[in-house]
């Protein structure tokens, strides 16, 4: 990395640990996404400012995996390594992602039949990491709850037991409806910003809050 780039980054990192702090510390704006794409938070904000244990959901394609033209997938870049860091600050993590409603009638059978259906193209060294999530995989029930509809958000809010929520998926409009319930959102693979949201910065939630 050059020496500009690595400038770039710091700024880019200091910029977004001023936003989360400032977000932690009670603004009612998802200070981590883009003005454009800030909202104001809902109720399930401020329940969720009650506590300081974050937890991390995330998009499935193109934001922890990619799926090639050949149909093999496998981690996206630094996906792993972020995953393991979030592991080791023991940060709760879990999955908002879109399958089809017929793959089952509960989330647990839907989200097996996704587990099959990645576990069964993956190209990868290492298996996806599926224990991090544990039953925390939140899947369509009917077709209208599909992303970028508020609903899986809602149920994820529901189960997060008064954690702050936080979002992250390559997708601007999945990140806009997650800000504007509430949700420290974050899209990734943005040039000149870190690929993810720090895992030092989601601790800054925790630390602001207590």
């Amino acid at each position: 990395m050059t020496r500009s780039a690595s400038r770039t980054s710091f700024r880019a990192c200091l910029a977004l640990g001023a936003a989360l702090a400032s977000t932690a510390l009670g603004t009612t704006a998802s200070a981590a996404m883009p003005a454009s794409a800030a909202h104001g938070a809902g109720p399930q904000a401020h329940a969720a400012a009650a506590s300081g244990c974050p937890v991390v959901y995330f998009d499935l394609g193109e934001t922890l995996v990619h799926t090639a033209e050949d149909g093999s997938t496998g981690y996206l870049p630094g996906a792993a390594a972020y995953l393991r860091e979030l592991r080791a600050r023991h940060i709760t993590v879990g999955l908002i992602t879109n399958v089809p409603s017929s793959w089952g009638a509960t989330d647990a059978e839907r989200a097996a039949v996704l587990k099959n259906e990645v576990d069964g193209a993956w190209t990868d060294s290492a298996p996806f990491a599926w224990e991090d999530f544990g039953d925390r995989i939140l899947t369509p029930r009917t077709e209208e709850e599909r992303k970028p509809a508020p609903a899986l958000f809602e149920r994820a809010l529901a189960d997060a037991d008064g954690c702050r929520p936080v979002y992250e998926s390559e997708t601007a409009e999945e990140t806009r409806v997650a800000a504007s319930l509430g949700y420290v959102a974050y899209q990734v693979g943005q040039p000149s910003r870190p690929a993810y949201l720090p895992a030092r910065l989601i601790e800054l939630l925790t630390r602001a809050a207590g």
